[in-house]
């Protein structure tokens, strides 16, 4: 089979893997939508050592990109019961694995195994392929009422969106101010709003705020337009949002979300990387302002999340504006590089 790698310097490559076999404990995966997400822009973008140097462990080898995977059972290792998988099953993936016995594991926070994790689309092969290989214990049942695509929205960036704003308890009665409208804001925009919460949407893309009003946002804001702060609080009646999350992962985003925060409130980091300096202070201190950061969600949440986005008939596909299909990575990955498009997803 062929599978998307990425080769580092803007450069990717659709190349030859044997087809995956299925051994004891684990299961192949027909992939029928793979998702892109913003965090591959940064293998894609890096220079060749690209998993190591971002912290993620070591590779040997090409790795199959793509960590947000959707699609039906094909077939099942030994060891695998019937209550685990089944040829058939439609399933999504919860794209890390770890050691399965450790505290993280067990409740479900692979991502947080104490004894290193696999990275699907980055330590270990992903789903931007015909098949790919996991351990049943990946698996988080489909609902039959969603489609793959929104599947594999789930499988990473709509399901951080939810984890985030889950961690932060929104409610509606909430005000929140969402930094960043790319496919992980846009899912926290849609989803806050089917909370009942009142949205603050900001991004410096215009087409992005344009899909933000789309999803329901009460309020847009360019932060290159004037003080953005001020603006919010302006909103707010004074004191500022309630929540705020944050996307962005530069610096200037996460300062906003902090300083847009109303005194008790809360605000949440989700996009990797980069670094922050606060005014403790005036920033934090004072304001008995809680800042959280929210790592991707657990399996439970994953579930969760499909079933919410499945009972209120959310509709995540809207999130897509590209539909893709293997043949036309190059061209799909250098569109989303630019940050200026929606999500895309591959179809199988």
């Amino acid at each position: 089979m062929r599978g998307v790698t990425f080769l580092g310097d803007r450069k990717l490559e659709l190349a030859e893997f044997p087809d995956p076999k299925p051994g004891p404990g684990d299961v192949i995966v027909e992939i029928k939508a793979s998702g892109m997400c913003g965090s591959d822009l940064k293998p894609y973008r890096a220079a060749a050592g690209a998993a190591a140097a971002l912290g993620l462990g070591k590779v040997s080898g090409p790795v199959i990109a793509g960590h947000e995977p959707c699609g039906i059972v094909a077939a099942v290792g030994s060891g695998v019961g019937a209550r685990a998988a089944q040829v058939g099953d439609r399933v999504m993936v919860h794209h890390y694995s770890g050691c399965g016995a450790c505290r993280h594991c067990q409740s479900g926070w692979t991502q947080m195994c104490a004894e290193g994790s696999v990275v699907y689309g980055v330590t270990g092969h992903g789903a931007h392929a015909p098949y790919m290989k996991v351990p049943a214990s990946t698996l988080v049942p489909l609902p039959e009422a969603l489609s793959f695509a929104t599947g594999a929205a789930i499988s990473c960036g709509t399901g951080t969106a939810y984890g985030a704003l889950r961690r932060m308890n929104l409610g509606g009665t909430h005000s929140i101010v969402i930094v960043g409208q790319g496919p992980v804001g846009l899912s926290a925009t849609q989803l806050a709003v089917a909370m009942g919460a009142r949205v603050i949407a900001l991004d410096v893309s215009s087409e992005r705020l344009a899909r933000a009003k789309e999803f329901g946002a009460d309020a847009l804001i360019d932060p290159k337009a004037g003080d953005p702060v001020a603006a919010i609080k302006e909103l707010t009646r004074g004191p500022g949002a309630d929540l705020s999350l944050d996307t962005s992962g530069v610096a200037e985003g996460r300062l906003i979300a902090v300083r847009a925060t109303r005194p008790w409130g809360t605000a949440c980091f989700v996009g990797e990387g980069g670094n922050v300096t606060l005014d403790v202070s005036p920033d934090m201190l004072r304001k008995q302002l809680t800042i959280i950061g929210s790592w991707t969600f657990s399996t439970i949440i994953q579930a969760e999340c499909a079933a919410f986005v499945a009972d209120r008939k959310i509709d995540v596909e809207h999130l897509f504006t590209h539909r893709w299909q293997l043949l036309q990575a190059d061209e799909a990955y250098r569109l989303f590089d630019r940050q200026v498009s929606g999500k895309g997803v591959f179809l199988m």
